[in-house]
């Protein structure tokens, strides 16, 4: 069959992404985001997320469509992430898809957010070895996957059991006075310090779950030490916390993204989500990786964060499939479970 041209749309946070791909390759990303409005109050606010993809959504649509060169009538399907994420988000994105695929006729496919990070990858580095392992790491979360068969079957082997990596970042960030979203922040005040301050590693006993994280801790551990400092009177180094901080979430993401590998006896690894854009981390994750004989992919730092361009690319991968589309009648499921590729 001729490779299909897939509309994607992505609004599970704060960013209205809409893609165009046509197999595997890409056409367009187009991208609004609401990140000004939410800094004021160091967090994202849903409400105001999702009146702010109301208003982006057409001419973000309009602008994916010019720079693909493209019509809306040349759209074969499609996809949109319909979880897991923001509800009153999530539920404008799936709107609009909706309606698109009903004027145009075509079939419409409800993506899960998560498996969408993975297939990204595909526009740069081509189809997915499978089974691979997946670590996805962002605001809202950090988990490890067994990937079989990205259309349809995805096993999760472990997941943060309180905050995802990324929220680790913004919450340690503010107790440093750096701005949010606190990834980029922090990268870049730990380039110009060193890991000298020890703070703990979660979940690495030899007792504790091989898979699974813990942030909540670590994110403690750095609060209390500079507040301690600060009673003390003692100068805090930003660039130096920020350093050992990062390096303490490095270090167990990828210990355990290569142990997954290991136990799993699968050569391959891909890392996706916001936190993958961390140079720290890709730098590490590719060290072990070459000491493990692990082949290593990881995409663009502009793919890493939300997209539509990784929603397009999992819908095109279900189109060339023959998966199925979805019903008239699909929701929006804010806890959709990552096993749960499309509904």
């Amino acid at each position: 069959m001729a490779e299909p041209l897939v509309l994607g749309f992505e609004t599970s946070c704060d960013e209205t992404g809409i893609g165009l791909v046509r197999g595997h390759t890409l056409l367009s990303d187009a991208l609004a985001t609401s990140m000004a409005e939410h800094e004021r109050f160091g967090g994202v606010v849903p409400e105001i997320a999702s009146r702010a993809h109301l208003e982006a959504m057409v001419p973000t649509v309009h602008r994916a469509l010019a720079d693909a060169g493209a019509a809306l009538s040349d759209v074969d399907a499609v996809a949109v992430t319909s979880g897991p994420g923001l509800t009153g988000a999530l539920l404008v994105g799936v709107a609009a898809a909706k309606a698109y695929a009903l004027a145009l006729g075509v079939p419409l496919y409800g993506v899960n957010h998560l498996a969408a990070h993975v297939a990204v990858d595909e526009l740069e580095h081509g189809r997915l070895a499978e089974p691979s392992i997946a670590m996805l790491v962002s605001g809202g979360h950090s988990s490890i996957l067994l990937v079989p068969d990205l259309s349809q079957d995805v096993v999760e082997l472990g997941r943060t059991i309180d905050d995802a990596a990324g929220e680790a970042f913004d919450k340690v960030a503010r107790v440093l006075d750096l701005p949010f979203p606190g990834g980029p922040p922090i990268d870049r005040a730990a380039q110009e310090g060193t890991a000298s301050i020890a703070f703990p590693r979660g979940l690495t006993g030899p007792r504790d779950p091989a898979y699974d994280f813990s942030f909540s801790g670590l994110k403690t551990a750095v609060a209390r030490w500079v507040e301690a400092q600060q009673r003390d009177g003692v100068h805090v180094s930003v660039p130096d916390v920020a350093a050992s901080f990062q390096e303490a979430v490095v270090d167990v993401l990828t210990a355990k993204a290569v142990r997954a590998c290991r136990d799993h006896g699968v050569d391959h690894l891909v890392i996706g989500g916001g936190v993958a854009a961390n140079s720290r981390l890709r730098a590490v994750a590719q060290e072990r990786c070459d000491a493990a004989g692990i082949v290593l992919r990881v995409p663009s730092r502009r793919l890493c964060t939300d997209n539509g361009a990784m929603v397009a690319a999992l819908g095109s991968r279900l189109v060339m499939a023959g998966v199925a589309p979805s019903q008239p009648d699909l929701g929006a499921d804010s806890s959709l479970p990552i096993d749960v590729v499309s509904r």
